[in-house]
């Protein structure tokens, strides 16, 4: 499939060898026996990237500077974002996924379709400077970063994400004492406000709000750490074009 691209490609691989992309063509061929069975929901996945389903923050020496950097600036964070709620915001909207859209699960967008949402910067200032710094070089222009709000009784069904070569990073911003939870392959956890948890959302994944009140996380689509930067420019390109010719 990578042929397709390849006059776009070619600049890439001058760059950093021929054989660069190899884990890139090798993905497009793969079938579905080359992957777990609750990865079965998983548009592509890229072989010889380190995971499971959730992975170890204290592992991931790269990532050290962004958590800690979200985990300090938390309790600001929260505060800005509960000031959005209780304004009424016009930057929160409903939340819409690839599977279809929820009312009862809203979203505040830093960015989106990518392209920056520059006018969130006056509602949400911390979490924007984060965004434009430590996050910067991590973030999937591919994807998103946002807050997720799910509201009281909301319930996320199990579901994949599209691929494995990036990851979601979540910072727990307001977590209800009791009757939130989020599952991935099976294995459930809990949020633990101020703090933050990462997984690989090509395995099924789900949650929940069984409180009465709203949850609220940072949701940020971050490359995997095992991608080279070669692997990081062409799935840009690649899925950029892909979208343009189908609407993905």
């Amino acid at each position: 499939m990578l042929d397709m691209f390849e006059d776009k490609l070619q600049g890439i691989k001058a760059k950093y060898g021929q054989d660069c992309l190899d884990r890139v063509a090798e993905m497009f061929d793969a079938g579905p026996e080359d992957r777990h069975p609750l990865q079965s929901g998983a548009k592509y996945i890229m072989k010889g990237l380190s995971t499971t389903p959730w992975l170890d923050i204290e592992n991931m020496c790269e990532l050290k500077p962004l958590v800690q950097r979200l985990e300090a600036v938390a309790p600001a964070i929260k505060e800005e974002v509960r000031e959005a709620v209780r304004q009424k915001s016009s930057t929160l909207v409903n939340y819409e996924h690839y599977l279809g859209a929820q009312k009862d699960w809203s979203a505040l967008y830093l960015y989106r379709n990518e392209k920056p949402k520059p006018e969130v910067q006056q509602v949400v200032p911390v979490t924007w400077d984060v965004f434009q710094n430590e996050l910067r070089d991590w973030h999937c222009p591919l994807l998103e970063v946002h807050f997720s709000l799910l509201h009281p009784g909301a319930e996320i069904k199990p579901h994949s994400d599209l691929w494995n070569f990036t990851l979601n990073l979540q910072l727990a911003v307001d977590i209800p004492e009791a009757g939130c939870e989020i599952t991935v392959a099976n294995e459930p956890r809990n949020w633990q406000e101020g703090k933050c948890l990462i997984f690989d959302y090509s395995y099924e994944h789900h949650a929940h709000n069984h409180s009465d009140q709203n949850r609220i996380c940072l949701l940020m689509d971050i490359w995997h750490p095992d991608l080279t930067a070669a692997e990081r420019e062409a799935l840009h390109i690649v899925f950029s074009e892909i979208r343009r010719l189908t609407g993905m």
